[in-house]
C-alpha cells in the first residue's frame, strides 16, 4: 500500500497540531514531511518536498495558491480541503480536490480522506505502468527504439530518444533533458530507464545522470572526468564507470 507523503498549509495551530497527532499514530500510512502558515511557505515545501497530499486549510475563495500551484512543472499532489464551512466544499471539488474535511477535524475524517488519496493515487499508478507496459511491448515486438514513453500521473507523453540530451535522477523521479530546451519530468526512476533506452547510445555516467552519445561534444580530463555536451551542460562520470565508459564511447587510453 502507498504511503502518503504529506504537508499542511494552515494558519491554525489546531489543524497542524491534529494531523501531527494523526501522524505519529499512523506512521505506516501517512509522512508528515512539513507545515506552512502562508501560502508562498506551502507552495515552496510543495517544490522542493513533492508530497503527494496537501491538507490544505486556506480560505476557498483566495486563487493566489491555485495560481501559484498551476505553475508548477511537475505532477501536482492531490488536495484534501479543510474548513468549518461545509459550502465550501462546493469550491473545494472546483479544484479537484480529493476530499473535504469539515472542522472540527478527527481522527475518522481524515483516514477516510487518506485512504481516498491512496486508491486514487494507487489507480493512476496501476494505469499508467498498464499504459507503459503496453507501449514498451509495442516497441520490443516490432523492434522499434526510436520512441520512448515518459509517463507523469496525468500524461504520457512519446519522446524520439535522438531528442534526448541526457536523463537526470530527482529522487525518485526522472527529468528528461531535451534538444528543444524542454524538461520533463518523469514519475519513473532513473533505474527503470537504464534498462528501456537504447543501449546502442545511452550510458549512466553516474547514479545520477544517463547521457545520450549523440549530443556529447568532448570529454574533459582536467580535475576529474567529465561529459560535455552539446547544450553547454557539463556532468560527472562517477570514477568506477570510467573504464566502461571508455569502452562504450570506444577510447583508448
Amino acid at each position: 500500500m502507498v504511503t502518503i507523503n504529506a504537508i499542511v498549509i494552515s494558519k491554525e495551530i489546531d489543524t497542524i497540531q491534529t494531523i501531527k497527532k494523526f501522524e505519529e499514530e499512523n506512521t505506516m500510512i501517512i509522512s508528515l514531511l512539513g507545515c506552512s502558515s502562508t501560502i508562498e511557505s506551502g507552495v515552496d515545501q510543495i517544490k522542493s518536498l513533492r508530497p503527494n497530499v496537501v491538507f490544505l486549510d486556506i480560505p476557498s475563495d483566495d486563487n493566489y495558491f491555485f495560481e501559484l500551484l498551476s505553475k508548477l512543472e511537475f505532477n501536482l499532489p492531490k488536495l484534501i480541503f479543510i474548513s468549518s464551512d461545509v459550502s465550501n466544499a462546493l469550491i473545494a471539488f472546483k479544484y479537484n480536490a480529493v476530499d473535504f474535511i469539515s472542522k472540527p477535524i478527527n481522527f475518522n475524517s481524515i483516514i477516510i480522506s487518506i485512504y481516498k488519496a491512496i486508491k486514487l493515487i494507487e489507480m493512476e499508478r496501476i494505469y499508467q505502468e498498464q499504459k507503459i507496459n503496453t507501449i514498451n511491448s509495442i516497441n520490443s515486438s516490432t523492434q522499434n527504439v526510436n520512441y520512448v514513453a515518459i509517463s507523469s500521473l496525468d500524461k504520457i507523453e512519446l519522446i524520439q530518444m535522438k531528442d534526448i540530451i541526457f536523463c537526470q535522477a530527482d529522487g525518485k523521479y526522472t527529468n528528461f533533458h531535451l534538444t528543444d530546451g524542454r524538461k520533463i519530468m518523469s514519475s519513473r526512476n532513473l533505474g527503470e530507464y537504464s534498462t528501456i533506452l537504447d543501449a546502442n547510445y545511452f550510458f549512466r555516467i553516474h547514479h545520477s545522470y544517463i547521457i545520450n552519445l549523440r549530443h556529447i561534444s568532448k570529454i574533459s580530463k582536467k580535475d576529474g572526468y567529465f561529459c560535455e555536451l552539446l547544450n553547454k551542460v557539463t556532468l560527472p562520470i562517477a570514477k568506477r564507470r570510467q573504464d566502461d565508459f571508455n569502452k562504450f564511447i570506444k577510447l583508448k587510453e
